[in-house]
């Protein structure tokens, strides 16, 4: 028999790691996607007698992305790419003779220069000086001329993108609509934990280093959503998905972001004294309303259940606003400095624009939930 405490241990680790896989279920799908079109490209390929399985392979786990809006870009980049490039390099080398290495260096410069410069201005073609080096180089090694070697790479990874593609497509399916309901999730979280560090920032000041810091982090999830919103609406373009349109939702997160840059500049120091007893324990109360609703609104959006209540938000918030107003009444602003009234003021001002922004996010849930209620479009 083991002893109670190493059961106890051994049943932690295994919820430990049964936690760990649901938060990382689209990463664990996409390995399983991965390893799966990698031995169907390299199966296919040995039994079609390709020349060059590796480039096939290679292929098919580059298209395989995270979703299948992602995979449907970057299949048709890539074959564009290539395509591109195995047609310059097999006319470069049909029409230039390289059998000397000054001509070779001469010829692989000519195919990578011109090729090179336009995948810089269009990222799409970044694998088109790769193809091209390969079309002029490989035949030396193998006798070929560069057109069968330009129809070989075009065939390789024409297999490879297609074999990535059917299996994003049906193995494990990731659509973009649910990554863009996780992404924002994720976002609300931390636009939630943000708050409650700017308001503190309000009662004990915040330094600028810790101010970009938060800012930045919400800045790299929203691009993270812009992107994974990006394949949806390739998804939607392509009749792979009916989900809603992520740009409502998008715009939304933008406009807190935006009230949460207002009420930063507004916590780079803390309130007057005069104002901080009687505004700290409402301010406190409106952040924890607003990054509760945040978080609930997360949670429906994953759970794709209707938008949480907004009365717990607009009671602290009108009640935030009450004490403003008596503060006011009071000519405790009156005494303040410009910069000290300022910020004073911006941070009503954001609350006010975060209360009618968190009304839009209610609407964006209600679109994204399975039996949306009355959605209507930004």
């Amino acid at each position: 028999m083991w002893d109670p405490g190493i059961r106890m241990r051994i049943a932690d680790l295994g919820a430990t790691l049964r936690t760990m896989l649901r938060r990382r279920r689209a990463q664990l799908m996409l390995a399983i996607r991965v390893t799966i079109a990698a031995l169907a490209a390299l199966a296919l390929a040995q039994l079609l007698n390709l020349p060059l399985p590796l480039w096939a392979v290679l292929t098919a786990v580059i298209v395989t992305q995270m979703s299948v809006g992602r995979s449907l870009k970057a299949t048709f980049d890539y074959l564009i790419g290539t395509l591109g490039g195995a047609i310059y390099g097999a006319v470069i080398g049909v029409l230039i003779p390289h059998s000397g290495e000054a001509a070779l260096l001469a010829v692989l410069a000519l195919a990578v220069a011109p090729l090179a410069f336009v995948a810089a201005v269009n990222p799409r073609f970044s694998v088109a000086p790769i193809t091209a080096i390969i079309v002029l180089l490989l035949p030396i090694m193998t006798h070929a001329t560069p057109i069968v070697s330009a129809f070989d790479r075009v065939l390789e990874v024409a297999l490879g993108g297609l074999t990535g593609l059917f299996v994003s497509f049906f193995l494990l399916r990731s659509n973009a609509h649910s990554l863009v309901a996780e992404a924002a999730a994720r976002t609300l979280d931390r636009m939630a934990d943000t708050l409650g560090e700017l308001l503190t920032g309000l009662t004990e000041g915040l330094d600028m280093d810790a101010l970009h810091r938060i800012q930045d982090g919400i800045g790299r999830a929203l691009v993270q959503m812009n992107e994974v919103g990006a394949e949806a609406e390739h998804e939607r373009a392509a009749r792979l998905s009916a989900g809603p349109e992520p740009g409502p939702l998008l715009r939304t997160l933008l406009r807190l972001r935006h009230d949460l840059v207002m009420i930063g500049r507004a916590a780079t120091g803390p309130l007057p004294d005069v104002l901080r007893e009687g505004l700290k324990a409402p301010l406190e109360h409106a952040g924890r309303a607003v990054a509760d609703y945040f978080h609930a609104s997360g949670t429906a959006l994953l759970a794709g259940r209707t938008p949480p209540p907004l009365d717990a938000l607009e009671t602290a918030l009108d009640a935030y606003a009450a004490e403003v107003g008596a503060v006011r009444r009071e000519g405790l602003t009156r005494g303040l400095s410009a910069e000290a009234a300022e910020r004073f003021f911006a941070l009503g001002f954001a609350l006010e624009q975060m209360r009618s922004n968190c009304g839009d996010l209610g609407r964006c849930v209600a679109e994204w939930a399975e039996k949306p209620e009355t959605p209507k479009r930004i």
